[in-house]
């Protein structure tokens, strides 16, 4: 069988990682032939995988929808495509061949609905993106999504067989660290996010000036954005400065350095729209204790760990409380 494996849209962070587990794990399948269809990410051809890459895909929306329309379906005919599976959690539109889907976009199956004032790109997400995604999956042969919530959203919402959805878990390395340990004069609370507006920065900066007001300010909070990626992140570095809180806007972080924080921080995760929640499963890794929203996907993560508290995902009085009672316990 020769399979076609779409996904010009990765290039950095998770995307890379799945697709490179996809990779890996069909080099090793003498089977079937596979031809990788990419964008700018490069891998490398091997005996029974072939690499199509067209940089040029990444242009502007309009160079990606000739290519899904036009290009793509060219591709099919001339490698004799039995089989597509698209990475990108959509399906090509005129593949005229089985698909299968993998679906790692949580924000069309959230229970939060967003307004457009909530931020433009996960209201666009929901409202377009998302009806695109929900119309594909019913016209997929097979969809694999990477937790059990995704699952149960995806079979409600869209009306499909549960036998459908296949649970396929991303393949994560994780790295050694030391034993756990906590510094007592100036513990770190360690939030590894990006800086949209779902990951909720907001109630961590209102539960910080809680913890002001009680005179509580022998701590660090370290956050991996930088404060100046959008405007809603700069307000809130703004607030922080103007009210002398001890949050560190670091930004990115290699993944030495991310697992050397798990094993001196208590993560704070208050993100209400996740696939994974992955810093959730890597604390564990390093057995840090673990304050998260109480949200599907972190119970799906860490339900079991005995070092997690989930909390009301706005409550910053909860998120206060949480981490004034982690520092004693």
């Amino acid at each position: 069988m020769r399979i076609l494996v779409y996904d010009v849209a990765a290039e950095s962070g998770g995307a890379v990682t799945v697709l490179e587990s996809f990779y890996e794990e069909f080099s090793r399948d003498k089977k079937n032939r596979y031809v990788f269809v990419l964008g700018r990410y490069e891998l490398q051809r091997t005996e029974n995988i072939r690499v199509l890459c067209y940089p040029w895909v990444k242009k502007s929306p309009l160079h990606r929808l000739y290519f899904e329309w036009v290009k793509a379906p060219r591709i099919i005919k001339k490698y004799r495509i039995d089989r597509v599976l698209s990475l990108q959690n959509i399906g090509l539109p005129r593949a005229e061949v089985p698909q299968e889907l993998y679906e790692h976009n949580a924000l069309p199956f959230s229970e939060h609905r967003f307004r457009l004032k909530d931020g433009y790109r996960p209201w666009l997400t929901q409202q377009l993106l998302g009806r695109l995604m929900k119309r594909s999956i019913r016209h997929a042969e097979k969809v694999m999504v990477q937790t059990r919530w995704m699952k149960e959203a995806i079979v409600r919402q869209c009306g499909i067989p549960r036998e459908k959805v296949e649970v396929k878990f991303p393949a994560v390395e994780m790295l050694p660290t030391e034993s756990w340990k906590l510094n007592s004069e100036c513990p770190i609370f360690l939030y590894p996010a990006n800086a949209s507006a779902y990951k909720n920065h907001r109630t961590l900066l209102a539960a910080c000036k809680l913890l002001q007001e009680r005179g509580f300010t022998a701590y660090r909070m370290i956050w991996t954005v930088t404060g100046e990626e959008n405007g809603g992140i700069r307000a809130i570095r703004r607030a922080a400065e103007q009210a002398g809180l001890p949050v560190e806007f670091r930004g990115s972080v290699t993944r030495r350095e991310l697992f050397d924080l798990y094993a001196s921080s208590i993560l704070v995760f208050p993100s209400y729209v996740e696939t994974v929640g992955m810093p959730l499963l890597e604390a564990q890794s390093a057995e840090a204790p673990i304050l998260a929203a109480d949200c599907p996907y972190a119970r799906d993560i860490a339900g079991d760990y005995d070092r997690a508290e989930f909390l009301p995902v706005f409550d910053a009085d909860a998120w206060c409380a949480a981490m004034l009672g982690s520092l004693e316990n």
